[in-house]
């Protein structure tokens, strides 16, 4: 015989996590159906950076969904901490962004005004000197020219708080299945039952959040969703010495410093299909870069070497919303390297389509519809 369930959520990563932590504070409950763990992908080897100013069409067509999903984590963590009693170290936090060459000072000064444009929430910026770099961390390098010093952002361990919206949305009733999912049982245009490898759930409404994995996914459903796996690789290091003072980012590398005493230098970016597996050439690459930054790298303890798979459309915007021709199925995927920023956004959007059919979160730009 079939289980049941209202709801069912098709990946535990940080989203789907953040769908079924939503959906419980309406009181609905659902099921995440999960192959390999909580946050055991990419929700679990995130930075865990928070910076909703910048990146892939931001300024553009991302900006209002980022500062919504920002502001969304502002009024959540409190909360979520008190109830679930599970510290995933949220901060505000400090990052500098350097220049080596002048060519590079007219783009620094651009995010400077970005953080300054958007002091009504906590932003602001300045610009350091070669001089005053080296006051702030005299390890840096001698060749750096000057660095735009920008607060304002988050940032938390990513996959401690993807368990804390998982503890909080489970003691509210939400269930969680291990399972690989193989097909789905469809009755016109609706789907009314999963299909594990172990079992089958029958169900009202489906939620594709598997990250990369969402394009097989529906393609069950015979959909097309350009979403593809783009890896990632970090590493974290123990560095001899004084805890650096804040984040430095410069040259395509960045050092992310963290509240345990680690950095973190990364990250690479390539297209290597579902290949998960920590490279030699990664490695020597993030090193290069890293030591560019920050030459007493050399000297610093390797403490783990990690690898995960980001969920990335072919125009580099996520996809949320009701699947096309589909009347209870939607997708929420692909939100590349802002994923755990925007989970808060998707989490609630998805949520509310879910339950009144539509939402004010700002995810016109992001409709399936746009593939066709």
């Amino acid at each position: 015989m079939a289980e049941t369930s209202k709801i069912v959520i098709l990946g535990g990563g940080v989203v789907g996590c953040s769908i079924a932590y939503y959906l419980s504070r309406e009181g609905v409950k659902s099921t995440i159906i999960e192959r390999e763990g909580i946050g055991s992908q990419a929700s679990g080897y995130s930075v865990g950076g928070l910076n909703p100013l910048e990146g892939s069409h931001i300024p553009g067509q991302l900006a209002p969904l980022a500062i919504e999903s920002y502001r969304m984590h502002a009024d959540l963590w409190e909360w979520l901490k008190e109830e679930t009693r599970i510290c995933f170290q949220g901060r505000v936090t400090e990052m500098v962004t350097l220049a080596f060459s002048e060519a590079e000072i007219p783009g620094l000064f651009k995010s400077l005004e970005y953080f300054e444009n958007a002091s009504s929430d906590g932003f602001s910026g300045c610009w350091m000197d070669a001089k005053e770099l080296l006051n702030l961390e005299p390890r840096l390098s001698s060749k750096l020219i000057g660095g735009a010093l920008l607060r304002g952002n988050r940032a938390l361990d990513s996959f401690e708080f993807t368990r804390a919206l998982a503890d909080a949305a489970g003691k509210r009733g939400v269930a969680f299945r291990h399972g690989l999912v193989e097909t789905f049982k469809t009755d016109g245009n609706r789907v009314y039952r999963v299909i594990l490898g172990d079992g089958e759930i029958d169900c009202e409404q489906v939620v594709l959040a598997a990250g990369p994995w969402s394009g097989q996914l529906v393609r069950c459903l015979n959909l097309d969703l350009p979403v593809e796996p783009l890896k990632g690789e970090l590493l974290r290091m123990k560095l001899p010495g004084l805890r650096l003072p804040c984040d430095f980012i410069g040259d395509g590398f960045s050092i992310y410093a963290k509240p345990d005493g680690l950095v973190w230098c990364g990250t690479t970016e390539e297209w290597q299909g579902f290949d998960r597996k920590p490279s030699d050439s990664a490695r020597a690459s993030i090193l290069k870069g890293a030591m560019r930054i920050l030459p007493d790298i050399a000297k610093a303890e390797l403490i783990k070497h990690t690898a995960c798979l980001r969920p990335m459309t072919t125009d580099a915007m996520p996809v949320i919303g009701r699947a096309p021709g589909w009347d209870n199925v939607f997708l929420a995927t692909g939100a590349g390297r802002k994923g755990i920023l925007l989970s808060t956004g998707m989490g609630k959007s998805i949520t509310d389509l879910l339950t009144a059919r539509t939402t004010e979160i700002s995810i016109e730009h992001c409709s399936p519809e746009r593939y066709g």
